[in-house]
């Protein structure tokens, strides 16, 4: 749900029109709309490069994972999964809130995680290796505006 919406949805569960603060939240999720799209753009055109670069940074701290394991099919299958991560983030910045995060779900990715096996530790390292390459691509400014949502995800992984 985007700013704007849960503003007016909170506005109107408690019966009243948004009071200022709530429309100069408004007013600043506005004026960021172009901000805020320039950056998802630039993380969907990226996906694939940010999970190549963080997989490899994370394989060099982690050299021994299932997705490393010379197992091309366990590698994709994770390479894949980092890459809807990267999506849920650029829905969050295009949000300009975490509740894509909240409403699509992380908590139930890591039962999964946890019934196939997978090491949950690895999940929240591979995840700060691509938070790291997002930072060194969009720059300081920029992701400013993802770091928040990349360690919701870690913060869930860890």
């Amino acid at each position: 749900m985007s700013l704007v919406k849960q503003v007016i949805q909170t506005a109107d569960e408690e019966l009243r029109y948004p009071n200022a603060g709530e429309i100069r939240m408004i007013q600043n999720f506005c004026r960021s709309g172009e901000e805020r799209i320039r950056i998802a753009t630039t993380l969907a055109s990226n996906e694939k490069y940010l999970v190549d670069r963080g997989s490899q940074r994370f394989w060099q701290r982690c050299p021994v994972t299932p997705s490393n394991s010379g197992n091309l099919r366990k590698t994709t299958s994770c390479q894949r999964d980092q890459g809807w991560y990267i999506r849920l983030v650029a829905y969050c910045v295009l949000a300009g809130n975490q509740q894509p995060l909240e409403e699509i779900g992380t908590i139930g990715m890591k039962e999964m995680y946890r019934s196939l096996g997978i090491p949950i530790a690895n999940w929240a390292q591979a995840m700060q290796a691509i938070k790291e390459e997002a930072i060194v691509l969009l720059g300081e400014a920029d992701a400013a505006q993802v770091t928040p949502y990349f360690d919701h995800i870690i913060q869930t992984f860890s």
